[in-house]
Formats: structure tokens, C-alpha cells, sequence
């Protein structure tokens, strides 16, 4: 059988058809109801007229619903396309158009969002609306286009099959990532690509499944690790994870929307091996709310902490080694653009050194691998199965996916060094880096000494112009609760973790750090802040 993700999908379901697949709330559903309940979507969408490589647009909140829309896209090969539900209409439009969206699964409470947009959507003919909304409905807040049929997402009928015609390897999943800073852009990947790189061949522990049979069979025998996921699916890390749970014959609990102290009560509940987050932006309050209340929940079950998406800072680790004994940290390094690379380890150095991966090199500016024990910094590289390119971008698409020697390769824009040993340490975003009087300093090591002091909740450090070094460190800080450090104190404290120059000469604190709701750093709102944009105090 063909390495595409609903066949594979499908097969684990035949050989696993009642084992619990996915909970929501007070929704539960086994793998042969998941399965049943994709295929309709599928063949809806296909009832509908929508093709094969078609875009489909997924704007909602975890649910069940996101769950069964994805697998329906993959089922009847249409191109599904995650929607940020916090973005702007700006950045909705430029997404919405630049990815050619045929159809949408759209909550009802982003319907008028996204009728907004779909006037300048050519190929929008379909928005299946899920929810009430909150008072008079989508469709009377904010008219859709005559050309676009909007439908309420129906409960599904048994035996509605979706269509298994001319399933490839080759079919297309698109992840969009607006990442730090720009504009969200689509990163396409082969089936084939995306289950061997992202999702590990079916196997995060050995060597891949490299059929959908061997895949079922794993499942079937295999021990199913219940996988709670904290961070939103739109989100790719998260993506990752549901996957990884369905295609080994694992449960995955699905929060609607993060609460640490619910997330305790679905441990207790569901008894999760596996609690799935987003650096620190996560981490940090479910500690707290551990730290606060732990010992009225039995939390026993969790042994993993898995973060992707944002690196744990060392200090959040400890916290967790803390609370719950034996618990393994699985801080995972990779990138929409290249699936999973690897694990990272923060040293008490303070440095972040990437686990080896036969397929991760560091490449200089000519793409050139750079030898152990060189001080040069280099670009982090996969080859292999990576993505194809940027979708409707062929230049960012050369730039980051460049094909050399007949191979392709995916070209991150973090940035490392090789120690002697072979070691990677990984320094952070090249586009982020600050040049201060010469001297370059990777924000993410800075915000990980801020976060070391207890009373830091979270921070970013990004550089402020400055006349003499042409830039100057600066740091947004969010206080835990109940504390008020200070500029000074803080300082005091980096100067036992960093050189002189990488220590922030400006400091401001805010009442939150803003991120994605996925948890990756908003560096555009950072420096909106440390310019006096927001009109945030500094110090």
C-alpha cells in the first residue's frame, strides 16, 4: 500500500476498530467512528465538487470536528490548509488568497471573519459553518458571496464512503507558518515527505514503518501511548502530535483551548502518558498550576513532556523534574519546513546542543558543510524527505529548498555552530540576531538567562537602534505573579550566565509577553514595545 496519510490512517483503524481514538470534551469516539465519520466528510466534499488537490481551508478551534475535516481532506485527496483563528483580516486575506482556498471549515464564530475575505477568494465555492455563533448566525452578520454555498456541518450519516481513486504518495499537505516575523506562507510537502520527516515514519523510537500494513501491524501489538494535546491543531507541532497518536493506534484528548487547571483534570481523567506543549508559553502556568494544587490530582500517569514548536527553557525543565519524579523532557527541535529534527539539550552552560541526525548538517552561506570546531556559524540544513517548496512562492521557495546535486534540501533560518566533537550547538534565528557594535548575539540565549531568575515568568529580547553600536539588547519581561523585579536585578543576574554585551540595556516589563496562540514568539510586537510603539514604560 501507498505511504498516504488516509490510507495509512485507514489501515490502522481496520486493525485497532475500537480502540478510543480521540476525546474532546464529552465527545469520545473509537477509531472505526472517527473513520466512519471522516469518510462522509470526504465524500461530501466530493459530492460538493471538490477535486483532488484542491485547497480546503480548516479556520477553527480544536475539536472533533478539525480532527475529521483533516482526515476528510486526505481521504478524498484534497490539499487541507490550517488558518490561524487569532490572525487579523489582514493577514486572513493575504492567507485565504494566496492559498487558493476551494473550500472552508469555518467555526461560526470566525464566519464573518472569513465572509469578509471570500469576496476576493475566486475559488471559494463551499464554507461548511460549524457552531451556532452567538446571536443572529454567520450568514446574517456579514453576507458570503452568491457563488459560495454555505451549509451547516451536518451530523454524519452511516455509509457514506469516501473515495479511494488514485491515491499517491504525492498527494500535497500544507502546513501555513507565519513563524516570527512576515507574512504566513504555505510549506507543501508529499504524503510521503511529511509521514517520513514529521511524523517519523510511524516510529519516534526506531526505524520507520515503510508500509501501511507494517504500520497496522505495530499499532495492533504495540502498547497505545495516550497523547494529551495542550496547543492548538492549527498549529503545525500540534498537527504533528495528532498524527503520531492516530497512526500508532494511540488515544489523543484534545483541549478546546488551553486551561492549566483543566489540563489537571484531564489527566486525572484520561490518564495521559504523554502531556504535549509549546515551550514555556505552556509549561510554565501548568507548573504553576502543578506547583499550586498538583497534590489534588493524581497526575501518576504523565512520564513524557513533550514540547514542540518553542524550545523549554532549562529552567522550566528543572521545575518540572521537580514537581513530578522520573519524568522524562522530550524537547523537540524542528521546523514547519523540515518535520522533526531532532531533541534539544540545554546544558547548564546555558547552550542548546541538538541530538545527532544523520540527515542535519550546518551549511555555510554556500551551502558548504562547515567542519567540527570551526567558530563560523552556519544555517541548520535537512535533506532527505523535506517539503517541496513555499506554495505560490518560487523565490522564498530557491532560497529555503535550493536542489543541489539532484537532492533537495530545506535550509532553516537558525543558525548553529559545530563543536569538535560533532556536537551542533544551535544559537537561534538568523533574522533575529543583534549586531551590537560588531558583536552578534542570538536572542534565544538571552531570553533563556532572563527566564532562569524565578521571579521572570517569560521574556524576549530583541535589538532597538542605537547611534553608537547600531543596536542595543533589549528584553520584555512578564513577571510571575506576585513578584517585582527589577531592571538592575535582572542585570545583575545575566551577568552569570552571559558576556557583557549580550545583557539588555533596556528592560521593560509588561503584564503578558505576547505570542501565537501555538506559543511562538511575536518578535514584531517585542520591538514594538522596546521602541515605545505600545507605550510600555521602560527601564
Amino acid at each position: 500500500m501507498t505511504l498516504q496519510l488516509a490510507t495509512l490512517f485507514e489501515t490502522v483503524a481496520a486493525a485497532v476498530p475500537d480502540r478510543l481514538a480521540l476525546v474532546c470534551g464529552d465527545h469520545r469516539a473509537t477509531f472505526a467512528e472517527l473513520d466512519r465519520r471522516a469518510d462522509a466528510q470526504a465524500a461530501r466534499l466530493r459530492a460538493s465538487g471538490i477535486g483532488p488537490g484542491e485547497h480546503v481551508g480548516l479556520h477553527l478551534t480544536n475539536g472533533p470536528e478539525y480532527v475529521e475535516a483533516l482526515l476528510a481532506c486526505v481521504k478524498a485527496r484534497a490539499v487541507p490548509v490550517n488558518i490561524n483563528f487569532r490572525y487579523t483580516d489582514r493577514e486572513l486575506h493575504h492567507l485565504y488568497t494566496d492559498a487558493g482556498l476551494a473550500a472552508l471549515f469555518v467555526g461560526a464564530e470566525f464566519a464573518p471573519a472569513a465572509a469578509r475575505v471570500a469576496a476576493d477568494c475566486p475559488a471559494l465555492r463551499l464554507a461548511i459553518v460549524i457552531g451556532d455563533g452567538d446571536g443572529d448566525g454567520p450568514a446574517e452578520k456579514e453576507p458570503w458571496p452568491d457563488r459560495i454555498a454555505v451549509a451547516d456541518y451536518p451530523d454524519v450519516p452511516d455509509g457514506a464512503a469516501a473515495p479511494r481513486d488514485g491515491r499517491s504518495p504525492d498527494d500535497r499537505f500544507i502546513i501555513y507558518t507565519g513563524g516570527t516575523t512576515g507574512l504566513p506562507k504555505g510549506v507543501v510537502w508529499r504524503h510521503e515527505d511529511f509521514y517520513m520527516a514529521a511524523l517519523r515514519g510511524g516510529n519516534h523510537y526506531g526505524e520507520p514503518h515503510r508500509s501501511a500494513e507494517a504500520l497496522a501491524a505495530a499499532a495492533e501489538s504495540g502498547f497505545p501511548l495516550t497523547y494529551l494535546v495542550t496547543a492548538p491543531l492549527m498549529h503545525g507541532a500540534a498537527t504533528y502530535n495528532l498524527l503520531s497518536a492516530l497512526l500508532t493506534g494511540s488515544p489523543t484528548v484534545l483541549m478546546r483551548r488551553f486551561e492549566p487547571f483543566e489540563a489537571l483534570r484531564l489527566i486525572e481523567r484520561e490518564k495521559p502518558l504523554i502531556v504535549m506543549v509549546v515551550g514555556d508559553a505552556i509549561a510554565r502556568p501548568l507548573a504553576d498550576a502543578i506547583r499550586a494544587h498538583g497534590a489534588a490530582y493524581d497526575l501518576s500517569s504523565v512520564k513524557v513532556l513533550g514540547s514542540g514548536g518553542a524550545i523549554l527553557s532549562r529552567s522550566v525543565q528543572e521545575e518540572f523534574a521537580e514537581l513530578i519524579p522520573d519524568l522524562h523532557v522530550n524537547n523537540g527541535f524542528g521546523a514547519s519546513e523540515s518535520g522533526v529534527d531532532g531533541t534539544i539539550a540545554v546544558g547548564a552552560d546555558g547552550l542548546m546542543r541538538l541530538s545527532p541526525n544523520p540527515r542535519v548538517t550546518v551549511v555555510d552561506a554556500a551551502l558548504r558543510p562547515i567542519p567540527p570546531g570551526s567558530d563560523e556559524p552556519g544555517y541548520i540544513a535537512r535533506s532527505g524527505h523535506v517539503p517541496l517548496g513555499y506554495h505560490n512562492d518560487p523565490e522564498k521557495t530557491a532560497a529555503t529548498f535550493p536542489v543541489i546535486d539532484g537532492v533537495r534540501w530545506s535550509v532553516l533560518g537558525d543558525m548553529a555552530r559545530v563543536e569538535a566533537d560533532g556536537t551542533v550547538v544551535v544559537l537561534g534565528r538568523g533574522s533575529g540576531c543583534i549586531n551590537t557594535g560588531g558583536e552578534k548575539v542570538f536572542p534565544e540565549e538571552v531570553e533563556q538567562a532572563l527566564k532562569a531568575h524565578p521571579a521572570v515568568m517569560d521574556a524576549l529580547v530583541a535589538g532597538v537602534p542605537d547611534e553608537r553600536f547600531g543596536e542595543r539588547v533589549a528584553a520584555v519581561v512578564e513577571a510571575r505573579p506576585g513578584t517585582a523585579p527589577t531592571a538592575d536585578e535582572l542585570r545583575a543576574h545575566c551577568r552569570g550566565h552571559l558576556a557583557g554585551y549580550k545583557i539588555p540595556a533596556l528592560i521593560t516589563f509588561t503584564g503578558a509577553v505576547m505570542r501565537s496562540p501555538s506559543g511562538k514568539a511575536d518578535y514584531r510586537w517585542a520591538k514594538r514595545v522596546l521602541t515605545g510603539q505600545e507605550g510600555t514604560p521602560h527601564a
